[in-house]
């Protein structure tokens, strides 16, 4: 059978099953077995059991459930609703001051959990009912916490860059501080778009004459709750970035300092480990299940020749380069509204980077632009992630078609943020540089 049919074949039942609503690691394992019984031989088998080993021996996802159990644990221990009461000081007076803040407090929990469900669902319960109860429009206020949650995909500690790292086998370090400065530019075109709107059109953030009033006494007082979280971010980015720790390293460290966290107000209780390490024990299960899938197909994708075929297929378009890119972030946008993000990469990453090698891209500043394409998937409509985290959060009188038009200005930010950091490739490379030296 030629490559081309494998090719395909692969692709297309692949689209099927997952269209039916299957789970993504039964998709994939099933199929790497059929696949390899029908079109190889049946002792070809043995290399899924050789991808399973592989997945069990690395010591670099060693990093993912560190990463999530810390992450839980922060969630768990206070820090965010501590990190908002100071927050509302600051900024509640400001006009545009609450979506302001939110958007900064999604940078700080992208740093110190990387998880975005825990931020959409935090400022959907903390934020959204204030912004609402101040007179903002909900657009704005339901657009500004579903962006500013995905920041979480490209701020580390990012247990996505972690799986694109490994799957690319690139250095986990570098790939982690890649994120900080466009995760940055994300955010302040965010502020800078939350600014703008609300001075042309003031009544998307009414006055703000009845928010409470604090001295500045009170608002340096709050300033306190940002020891912790700013200690857990040095310590785990800041271990990476100097060369301290390695990456796994650095998630043990961080876990240690949620600890901390959660002690010094109380929560750190023998039934808060617990239900922190079930949560951690179900995602990352979850993960590496789809992992060993997605390493069984792709390792029969390539034995088959779907690999070559495609390569072959790219080799032979007389286009640009960036023209290939951009097809490429276009299906990574379509199936971040379909598939989890580990899914994706798993998927992807393997078929993805030949191409990528060999059309002369930078690994890294693709990572970059995967997490940023996977970014706007996760709040594209009407499958987007984000927008069924928030839904669990919304008011009666707010609907899901007012969300779907509220992340479209969002949506039309991450595209620039996208453009800036494809023009400028410094913007990805230059922190992960400056490690290198």
């Amino acid at each position: 059978m030629s490559s081309n049919l494998i090719l395909i074949l692969m692709f297309g039942g692949l689209t099927v099953f997952l269209l039916t609503g299957l789970p993504v690691a039964f998709v994939l394992g099933g199929l790497s077995v059929l696949f390899t019984v029908l079109f190889w031989n049946p002792q070809a088998l043995i290399i899924l059991i050789l991808q399973v080993f592989d997945t069990m021996r690395s010591e670099a996802l060693l990093a993912i459930p560190l990463y999530i159990f810390m992450a839980v644990v922060l969630q768990r221990s206070g820090v965010i609703e501590d990190l908002y009461r100071a927050m509302e000081l600051w900024f509640g007076r400001v006009k545009g001051g609450l979506a302001i803040g939110t958007v900064i407090i999604c940078v700080v929990m992208a740093a110190m959990t990387g998880v975005v469900g825990a931020a959409v669902t935090a400022m959907g319960i903390l934020a959204l009912p204030e912004m609402l109860k101040r007179g903002y429009d909900p657009k704005l206020a339901t657009g500004t916490i579903c962006a500013s949650g995905t920041l979480g995909i490209l701020i580390p500690p990012s247990v996505l860059t972690i799986v694109y790292s490994v799957t690319a086998q690139v250095s986990i370090g570098k790939m982690l501080i890649a994120g900080i400065v466009p995760g940055i530019l994300l955010a302040s075109l965010y502020i800078a778009y939350i600014v703008i709107a609300s001075w042309l059109k003031p009544e998307l953030a009414p006055s703000v004459d009845d928010a409470p009033r604090a001295s500045l006494g009170e608002r340096l007082a709050s300033l306190k709750t940002l020891v912790l979280p700013s200690l857990i971010i040095v310590m785990v980015l800041g271990s990476i970035f100097f060369g301290v720790a390695t990456p796994t390293e650095a998630a043990a460290v961080g876990v240690f300092g949620a600890c901390i966290a959660a002690a010094t107000r109380r929560h750190l209780t023998l039934s808060m480990l617990v239900a922190s390490s079930g949560v951690t024990l179900k995602s990352t299960a979850m993960i590496l299940w789809i992992t060993i899938g997605a390493k069984a197909y792709v390792a029969i994708f390539t034995g088959l020749g779907g690999a070559d075929a495609l390569l072959g297929t790219i080799q032979s378009l007389q286009v640009s380069p960036y023209l290939v890119l951009a097809v490429m972030m276009l299906i990574l946008v379509f199936l971040g509204t379909v598939l989890d993000e580990i899914g994706i990469i798993l998927l992807t990453v393997p078929v993805f980077l030949p191409v990528v090698r060999f059309l002369g891209f930078d690994e890294i500043w693709f990572g970059v632009l995967y997490a940023l394409t996977i970014q706007m998937g996760y709040i594209s409509p009407p499958f987007g992630y984000t927008l069924f985290y928030i839904k669990s959060t919304l008011p009666n009188e707010v609907g899901m078609g007012t969300v779907y038009r509220g992340i479209l200005p969002f949506f039309l930010l991450q595209i620039v943020g996208l453009m800036l950091c494809v023009a400028f490739p410094q913007i990805a490379t230059f922190l992960p540089a400056l490690m290198g030296r």
